[in-house]
């Protein structure tokens, strides 16, 4: 599947691209039936507070088909209830609710943001803070972050900043926010490049300051999601030192207990993990911290499993689901990879749901798309908040479902050559539906797209060994299309306009507003044949315009 990593980057460097496009729009190859949405409307003006406000409704959006249904046998996607506003979360009269937005119209000195005893103790509820850091490129998955946990209720939260800007950015949105002193770019960095590693660094050193202060810490990524709230899992362990995630792609339970610490051959995942703060973790997490800071070329992630499996065994007890690490005296506790998901036991495998589980967290992890495959991804998930002119952008929208011939999803092995038999079916109606798109100057919705092999960065045979993974499987976009590339602004006298997209789930979210929803025409292709199957803006039945096959461009307009 490698040699499809370019695919679209290759295509969108060829300039006869849109000439391909037009072509197959003039000739009128159409692989399907679609949706669009009307257009006839004023753009909604974009909230400057959408994270605490409701989303503002002001019009209407696009809409069509005819197709065949070829719907999910199971569905990774989370499905939720309409979201209502943020709920500001009390605590005292002396610590502001979060989303609360200061009165005042100065930004305090910085010095009143610096990490100390007292400004987490502020925050603080049954000893336990929740932290996350980043900088100001991260700003809405940090926001994302903050708002998924205040809707369970949530509020002993607090953000570290890397630089000034996310300091003041999160203050003025009444978010929790400390300065870590960093003033580290405020641009989005890779994974691998030497400021991801500096990043890392910090958050060991961010854990080391903090455990002194007597709390317990739920520390985390800002690309991973709390679907539930944790800490009543956490409380069942109170002997623990840390309970750690990990990249564990196989099944060690069937049920909510820790994953058997012996069956976990994955590394651990410093994304999620809890820390008490014990001598033992607080003694881990100093040389843990000394360790990368005396070598910069060690990832913080790595320089934690090294450590802490410098001695692993035995288990605590017979009967104790932790087991002595580091030093033998650390008590570790391994957090199930089907309820704390990583990218590929949620989004690939659905683990929770065939085990019938209910997850606690996603990390966006195994994705192959950089920071704007982490964000699809979890907007294919319905659990990324964004603003309102997400849901209800000018020119509206244009969707599809595409018509898969069973043979393609299930007859035969599922091999590369049916794999790619598959995908390459359902590339060439996005590739039409993407011209008609940008002719109309609409956004497409994504189909669900079906994959019969894994994608993953090193030779393997399909699927892993071992896996829940199903055969076939609806995949994450980024298995198939560069997402990141496809979001590049490109030249547009060099590669014409660009096409926006939307994620398959879009118009199941309930952050889609009312009138987006029901301001639809469906539009059925016909025989040009029979009498009532002809060009014409008039709708045989209410929502529902009959168009003929094969119609060209001049047809349309």
């Amino acid at each position: 599947m490698g040699g499809w990593r370019n695919w679209y980057q290759e295509l969108v460097n060829s300039k006869p691209l849109f000439l391909t496009i037009y072509t197959t729009v003039i000739v009128g190859i159409v692989f399907s039936s679609f949706y669009v949405f009307s257009a006839v409307y004023s753009p909604s003006s974009a909230s400057a507070n959408w994270f605490s406000s409701p989303p503002s409704i002001s019009h209407s959006p696009v809409a069509a088909s005819s197709y065949i249904n070829v719907a999910p046998n199971f569905s990774p996607t989370l499905k939720v209830s309409a979201i209502p506003p943020p709920r500001p979360q009390s605590r005292s009269k002396q610590v502001k609710p979060i989303w609360e937005v200061p009165q005042t119209k100065r930004l305090p000195s910085l010095k009143s943001f610096q990490l100390t005893k007292e400004l987490v103790e502020q925050r603080v509820q049954d000893n336990i803070i929740i932290m996350t850091f980043g900088n100001y490129a991260f700003m809405d998955f940090i926001l994302n972050w903050v708002r998924r946990l205040t809707d369970l209720g949530l509020s002993n939260i607090l953000v570290g900043a890397l630089d000034t800007k996310l300091v003041k950015a999160l203050y003025w949105k009444g978010v929790p926010v400390f300065d870590m002193g960093s003033h580290m770019s405020t641009m989005d960095v890779g994974w691998g490049s030497p400021t991801f590693h500096k990043m890392g660094r910090e958050k060991a050193i961010l854990i080391d300051s903090v455990l002194p202060f007597g709390f317990e810490l739920l520390m985390c990524d800002t690309d991973m999601v709390w679907l539930k709230n944790p800490l009543p899992y956490f409380a069942r362990y109170p002997d623990a030192d840390i309970l750690t995630s990990s990249d564990q792609v196989v099944p060690t339970v069937v049920d909510d207990r820790l994953d058997i610490w012996q069956q976990v051959g994955a590394a651990y995942n410093v994304g999620i993990f809890h820390w008490r703060p014990t001598e033992s973790a607080k003694k881990f997490a100093k040389e843990w911290k000394e360790m990368i800071l005396a070598d910069d070329k060690i990832w913080d992630q790595n320089g934690f499993n090294d450590l802490i499996r410098r001695q692993l065994g035995p288990s605590v007890s017979e009967d104790s689901e932790l087991v002595y690490a580091y030093d033998g005296n650390l008590k570790l506790g391994v957090l199930p990879a089907s309820i704390f998901c990583s990218g590929h036991t949620y989004f690939v495998q659905a683990m929770y749901k065939q085990l019938r589980l209910e997850p606690y967290a996603v990390h966006t992890t195994f994705q192959y798309a950089g920071t704007e495959g982490k964000r699809h991804r979890l907007r294919e998930a319905m659990v990324f908040y964004d603003p309102p002119e997400y849901y209800d952008t000018p020119g509206g929208f244009l969707s599809f479902k595409p018509f898969i011939p069973k043979s393609l999803l299930l007859d035969g092995k599922h091999d590369l050559e049916s794999h790619f038999a598959l995908v390459n079916y359902q590339m060439k109606q996005i590739r039409t539906a993407l011209a008609i798109a940008s002719v109309l100057n609409r956004t497409l919705v994504m189909p669900p797209l079906w994959c019969r092999l894994d994608r993953l960065w090193f030779p393997h045979p399909g699927v892993l060994e071992g896996t829940m993974t199903r055969q076939p499987f609806l995949c994450p976009l980024d298995h198939v299309f560069e997402v990141n590339v496809m979001l590049q602004q490109l030249p547009e006298d060099e590669y014409g306009p660009g096409i926006g997209f939307r994620e398959y789930s879009f118009m199941d979210n309930p952050s889609v507003p009312k009138q987006v929803k029901e301001s639809r025409l469906e539009v059925q292709l016909c025989d040009d044949t029979l009498i009532d199957c002809q060009a014409s803006s008039n709708t045989s039945s209410p929502g529902i315009l009959r168009f003929p096959r094969h119609s060209s461009e001049e047809t349309v307009f």
